[in-house]
């Protein structure tokens, strides 16, 4: 297992890490080489899809998309990843313009 940086763990991590520790492993057999192969591979592939980008913002923006993202049940990064996610997608548009879109393609639909 890779070392971290214990700074920049949560409560729910630092307790996996622990039961991790804790953990007997000698009953687990180890993966055939071909199957370890596999499961790199599909790990790599996972990472790579991932980019990490960085943003200024204001304090207060920022504290309240944590607020938010609490109430919600989430972290503030998967929050925001959401959001912008919906929005690249054309998932998220503004009140009021979506009920018109909607309106013409359902109009576009019936005369079709």
């Amino acid at each position: 297992m890779r070392r971290y940086d214990p700074k920049y763990i949560d409560s729910e991590e630092k307790n996996l890490i622990e039961g991790l520790k804790k953990m007997d492993t000698r009953g687990v057999k180890r993966l055939s080489k071909e199957l370890q192969s596999q499961v790199r591979k599909a790990a790599k592939g996972y990472i790579e899809k991932e980019s990490k980008m960085n943003i200024r913002i204001a304090p207060s923006e920022l504290a309240q998309i944590k607020a938010k993202a609490e109430r919600e049940g989430l972290k503030y990064q998967s929050l925001v990843k959401s959001v912008l996610h919906k929005y690249v997608t054309g998932q998220l548009v503004e009140k009021g313009k979506r009920a018109a879109w909607v309106r013409i393609a359902a109009s576009k639909k019936r005369a079709g």
